[in-house]
């Protein structure tokens, strides 16, 4: 396959040359490509002269993929690496890229990736392309998504140099489906995928609320906070609603830190600390998203002892619902709670939440089904 250049969208693509190398070596030094790309560390001078001068150009002349230096087409520079690492006999191609450090947040690789995309279909005649990351990589989601790939789901990762158990995305993109050059801006497509690769791609949020003359911060969980959790879970209103292990041990709470991490990073929730004013553990609150319904999350919560009666929670659970509303596009958050903890009752419904009713068997509770009250509340509710 004949190397090619493409110029669309304020970028162009060019083969490599061996001119790029020190820009390459400069580039992959960066914390973030060498945590979510697989290269060579410590990168070396001779490994970014080899990709450029024998790496790519084999994988041209093999056929076997297409990959291109990603320049700006006024001044040269290099702004990053995206092409087709590797094309099978059936038509379909996966897409890998990288950004330059000084490259980033001018949506290079979004028009880059749209631009390969393209060509891919038009020229190549390819029927699908996929895109694969690790999960927790959402600043690769994220341009994925605004590239025109639907992320397709989930599956096992079997590379040796990934820690056991890792999980990747995958996602696909069919011809037709690329957005037009521009469209939308350069940053694409705002879907709601779009949006929450973009949340969950930054640190976890310090959120704020005011309980009485107090301000209370919503923050991820800290080593500080794990004899507090353990004392909190071994108490017996604890044990009684809800389900942490019993007995609870300082491995349970390290276990839920790496949990709260972990699913931060998926995506799929977060977990924060409510924090009194003076930075103590005074409960622990999560908010967690429907596998089913993009808009609908769950929330649940649990109040240390010595916290129990200040108005903490209530006020905590509108911060927290506020963001879900606004940040994360949600409609609904549901609260469930067996029926008879009234005290969980009285803090969804002075945070607003409208109780619906029982579900007769609603849950699992220790090795039982039990009834459970349910209510929620609608983004409508906080306008």
């Amino acid at each position: 396959m004949e190397p090619v250049e493409i110029t669309e969208d304020g970028v162009l693509l060019r083969p490599w040359r061996e001119a790029d190398a020190d820009a390459v070596h400069r580039a992959c030094q960066d914390p973030d490509i060498q945590r979510w790309i697989r290269v060579p560390r410590p990168y070396l001078p001779e490994h970014a002269h080899r990709f450029v001068t024998e790496v790519s150009g084999r994988a041209w002349a093999e056929g076997t993929g297409a990959p291109f230096a990603v320049c700006d087409p006024a001044t040269g520079d290099l702004l990053g690496s995206c092409g087709l690492i590797s094309i099978d006999r059936v038509g379909t191609g996966e897409i890998g890229y990288w950004t330059a450090p000084w490259a980033r947040g001018r949506a290079v690789m979004v028009r880059a990736a749209r631009a390969v995309a393209r060509w891919s279909f038009d020229t190549l005649g390819l029927r699908r392309l996929i895109w694969q990351a690790e999960v927790g990589n959402h600043a690769s989601r994220l341009v994925a998504l605004r590239a025109g790939f639907r992320i397709d789901g989930r599956l096992r990762l079997a590379d040796p140099a990934l820690p056991p158990g890792a999980d990747g995305w995958i996602g696909s993109l069919l011809p037709g489906e690329v957005p037009a050059p521009g469209s939308a801006g350069p940053a694409g497509p705002t879907t709601l995928a779009a949006r929450r690769a973009a949340v969950f791609g930054r640190p976890q949020p310090i959120l704020f609320a005011t309980a009485g003359a107090g301000e209370l911060r919503l923050r991820p969980m800290e080593e500080q906070d794990l004899d507090a959790v353990v004392q909190t879970c071994r108490d017996p209103e604890t044990i009684r609603w809800t389900t942490v292990p019993d007995p609870y041990e300082r491995a349970d709470a390290q276990g839920y830190q790496v949990y709260s991490r972990d699913t931060w990073a998926r995506g799929d929730s977060a977990c924060f600390v409510i924090a009194d004013p003076d930075d103590r553990y005074a409960g622990s609150l999560d908010l967690r998203l429907s596998p089913a319904d993009p808009l609908l999350a769950d929330v649940g919560f649990m109040t240390a002892p010595a916290f129990r009666g200040r108005g903490y929670l209530p006020s905590a659970l509108i911060a927290l619902s506020a963001w879900g509303f606004t940040t994360l596009g949600l409609a609904r958050i549901e609260w469930k709670a067996n029926v008879g903890n009234t005290a969980s009752r009285r803090a969804a419904e002075k945070a607003g939440f409208t109780f619906e009713g029982t579900a007769r068997g609603g849950v699992q509770h220790r090795g039982e089904r039990a009834d459970v009250w349910v209510g929620a509340l609608l983004a409508k509710d906080l306008r």
